[in-house]
């Protein structure tokens, strides 16, 4: 997607979701007592790190691990209903608005996810801004499988349009692939 649209459909979001985030600070400060943006070190286009935001969904004593890696037991009550949507993701859009990311893209994952890495590395997979969402989250894998997950990004990079981010855009609105590896 070409830069300017992306940024308007940002400021847009950002604008229009202000009632919506207030709420989910709220909730989320209420139950933890703690601030509700977390930021995490992920790796993006080049491989260089950034500062990932989201909407903090474990208790705050949690160690940094990926969603497959976590223990259900760690995520908090609103966090539970945050990763089973998907909105712990939209603080995200700052990150767009950065230029740290896309609407659509890879996801960045952690530095510590070293398999996953290299694969992406190996095929060229850090040629693109990481995104909000992706091929592979519409699809419904996660993080827990490296190469199988590089392949679809790969997959992604080589063959993407303009129509195929609008797919993804709209299968990611319907609800497709939204929440992540954590189960009870």
């Amino acid at each position: 997607m070409a830069r300017l649209p992306v940024i308007l459909l940002c400021v847009v979001s950002l604008i229009l979701l202000t009632p919506v985030w207030i709420i989910l600070f709220a909730l989320v400060y209420r139950e933890d007592r703690s601030f509700p943006i977390l930021k995490q070190e992920r790796i993006g286009k080049n491989k260089v790190p950034f500062s990932c935001y989201k909407i903090r969904t474990m208790k705050t004593s949690t160690a940094t691990v990926a969603s497959h890696q976590a223990s259900y037991e760690e995520v908090t009550k609103v966090g539970k209903f945050l990763r089973r949507t998907g909105i712990d993701e939209l603080p995200q859009i700052a990150n767009v608005l950065f230029g740290d990311m896309n609407i659509v893209g890879p996801r960045p994952c952690l530095p510590s996810q070293t398999a996953l890495i290299e694969a992406r590395d190996a095929q060229n997979v850090y040629s693109v801004l990481p995104g909000i969402t992706g091929l592979a989250q519409v699809q419904g894998l996660d993080m827990s499988d490296p190469e199988r997950l590089t392949k679809i990004d790969s997959d992604y990079v080589q063959g993407r349009t303009l129509w195929l981010d609008i797919q993804i855009i709209w299968a990611t609105v319907r609800g497709k692939g939204a929440g992540d590896a954590i189960k009870p």
